[in-house]
């Protein structure tokens, strides 16, 4: 079969590989679908942290099960959303019900080789039946998912304020996510055309342009108070440390983005607005679901969220031109069947 890989940062090939042999509990899928997401853009650019080269990349995945198991709860042709956690179910994490944050996981693209290819194994118990979706919104639904799990990650109510930093597709997702919450929600980015897509897409109340002197455009806009919840999505230190300031007394600051470095705040200005600082990483089974229901309803513009398309063979040059040239990219789509 063939698979996208990098072999190491800044180098991408297209490979042949044999297909994987199908182990019980297990479903062989046709990939369909798969989502480029920022992480595989951080992975050519050698900027994730949690990765070993040469790596298959694509975790955003749609598929058709084209073998299963006996006794599978799948049928041939079935088109599933798939979780690329791959969970241990054994320890601290999962035991609790965290199978996100698994102290031993396994996410596809990353910890293990991906699906940006033709053919994969995968666990049966990270397939979700996609009855009534396209390929195109099965493979958006984990991104989706990551901006559903912050806003529940972030307790999102109906009539706070929530700022939302960084308006690519998982800041989107975010923001989608907390307004159908309740919550006023406004997102602030440096580039003009993103806070555009923002309100377009995310029927979001307000945008902030990221210029000099952002502290004094959330005051302005918060009445000096600050923000109730506020989500960083951009994955940028200098960002993610600002952000703590725009978070009012008692508030909440979620770390939604991830980056390669060391994260530092002033501590009396933390302690005195008593702030709740939290992670989110990846999402639960609560969160796809959360997501499907929100496109079947007609919540999630899909078809205005993939701006780019491409497939197996022109991946390879597409991605690293993407990765440098983002105007009007929301979110790209592999189409392999």
């Amino acid at each position: 079969m063939r698979a996208v890989v990098c072999r190491q940062p800044g180098d991408l090939q297209l490979e042949a590989r044999p297909q994987a042999s199908l182990k019980p509990h297990e479903a062989r899928l046709q990939i369909a679908r798969v989502g480029i997401c920022g992480t595989d853009y951080h992975i050519y650019e050698g900027n994730q942290p949690f990765l070993e080269y040469p790596r298959v990349l694509g975790h955003e995945l749609a598929a058709y099960v084209a073998e299963a198991s006996q006794g599978s709860r799948f049928a041939r042709g079935q088109l599933v959303v798939v979780n690329p956690y791959v969970a241990c179910g054994q320890c601290h994490a999962c035991n609790k019900g965290l199978p996100n944050a698994c102290m031993r996981i396994g996410v596809l693209g990353v910890h293990r080789d991906g699906g940006m290819c033709e053919d994969i194994c995968l666990p049966e118990e990270n397939l979700i039946a996609a009855d009534g979706l396209t390929p195109d919104a099965a493979a958006s639904v984990e991104f989706l998912a990551i901006g559903a799990h912050a806003a529940r990650r972030g307790g999102v109510q109906a009539g706070e304020r929530a700022l939302v930093v960084g308006a690519g597709p998982i800041g989107l997702g975010v923001a989608l996510f907390a307004r159908l919450a309740g919550a006023a929600v406004t997102v602030m980015d440096r580039e003009p055309e993103r806070l555009s897509f923002a309100t377009d897409i995310a029927r979001i109340d307000s945008t902030l342009l990221a210029e000099s002197d952002v502290a004094a455009l959330v005051a302005k806009a918060t009445l000096g108070d600050g923000f109730d919840v506020v989500f960083d999505a951009t994955g940028n230190k200098a960002s993610m440390e600002t952000s703590f300031s725009f978070t009012a007394h008692g508030g909440r600051y979620v770390m939604v983005g991830l980056v390669k470095d060391v994260i530092s705040f002033f501590d009396p200005e933390f302690h005195k607005r008593e702030m709740t600082l939290l992670a989110s990483r990846n999402a639960t089974q609560v969160d796809f679901e959360t997501v499907m229901t929100a496109i079947k309803k007609g919540d999630v513009p899909i078809d205005r969220l993939i701006t780019h398309r491409t497939d197996l063979n022109a991946v390879v040059t597409d991605l690293p031109r993407w990765a440098r040239e983002k105007a009007g990219l929301i979110k790209a789509m592999v189409v392999i069947s």
